[in-house]
């Protein structure tokens, strides 16, 4: 996107970091970095359970953006299935709530799009 600032992490990274940042007592740098950028792209949601402290600082980074700056999650997991990521009820909720305001929704399907190139090689292989 020329002209934007546009951030990509992975969301057990971006958690592992906001994790270090409290730590070094430098998390509300750090959300606010985040909130900073025009959109803030995390892949992978929906895969590891995140412990409630990450979760919570996850939320912090929704939070920070909401209504100002656009997120893009990818995700193989339908929100039915975030409780397994976010443990907390009412947190799952409120995230699911956060992303979705406003939002759009885009389903691509369930076909993997790496096993897709991965038989389509093996077909390009055998003739």
């Amino acid at each position: 996107m020329v002209g934007h600032r546009v951030r990509y992490a992975l969301a057990a990274k971006l958690v592992n970091e906001l994790v270090e940042a409290a730590d070094e007592k430098q998390l509300s740098k750090t959300i606010a970095r985040y909130g900073r950028v025009d959109l803030l792209c995390i892949d992978e949601l929906g895969y590891l359970e995140l412990d409630r402290r990450g979760a919570e600082m996850l939320f912090q980074v929704l939070t920070e953006r909401e209504e100002k700056n656009s997120v893009a999650i990818a995700s193989n997991e339908s929100f039915g299935g975030w409780t397994k990521t976010f443990t907390d009820p009412r947190l799952c909720a409120a995230i699911v709530d956060r992303l979705t305001f406003n939002g759009a929704i885009i389903e691509t399907g369930t076909e993997s799009y790496r096993l897709a190139q991965t038989k389509a090689k093996q077909q390009q292989a055998k003739k």
